[in-house]
């Protein structure tokens, strides 16, 4: 069995993955799983208040999860897979626990091979957060996870060092970018544009 399909077959029984993006090592279960991803906010000690994002191999595979408007379209046919979140109304599989009871919730297409196999196999949205216990640095290789966040998982792909610059957050809709990471100034000039 390949290292994708143990991590794929972890995500199905409720367990964590480490996975490598193209901006730094994120943490796997099932993002429409509440008790798998109650399991990613105890594993990061990350504060239920701050909403978790999901990850998906494609655009198409985003619209079965989110209700998106054309704009929002657009912008996800423009910047995805790319180092961008961008938030979106979820459709009702969406947990609350995932998005702390918001009504949108942030979605990545990840521009990494191996991220997107896993998002492919798992053939279910998986959370998309950084790999490291909440207010420490972001890993950016395998070694750098913290020991806290290995212990939890039950695979941990490695894809060697990623770029490390997070994504950037954004909010087409009210035309907000909650976190400024990479490509924010050609997501800035889009959002004027458009």
């Amino acid at each position: 069995m390949s290292e994708i399909d143990r991590a794929a077959s972890a995500i199905e029984s409720g367990d964590l993955v480490v996975y490598p993006t193209e901006t730094v090592y994120g943490l796997a279960a099932d993002a429409l799983e509440a008790d798998a991803v109650e399991r990613v906010f105890e594993a990061k000690e990350r504060d239920r208040s701050n909403p978790i994002s999901f990850a998906v191999p494609s655009v198409p595979s985003a619209l079965q999860h989110v209700r998106a408007t054309e704009r929002e379209r657009q912008f996800m046919a423009t910047f995805l897979p790319g180092p961008v979140t961008v938030l979106c109304r979820r459709r009702d599989a969406v947990p609350d626990v995932l998005t702390a009871g918001n009504d949108r919730v942030g979605v990545r297409v990840p521009d990494h091979d191996l991220a997107l196999a896993l998002c492919e196999r798992a053939g279910t949205p998986i959370t998309s957060t950084s790999a490291n216990v909440s207010g420490r640095e972001s890993a950016r290789t395998l070694e750098e996870v913290d020991p806290e966040i290995r212990e939890e998982a039950t695979v941990a792909l490695d894809g060697g060092r990623t770029e490390g610059t997070e994504s950037t957050v954004v909010d087409v809709s009210t035309e907000t970018i909650h976190r400024r990471g990479a490509m924010a100034d050609e997501i800035e000039e889009w959002l004027a544009a458009h």
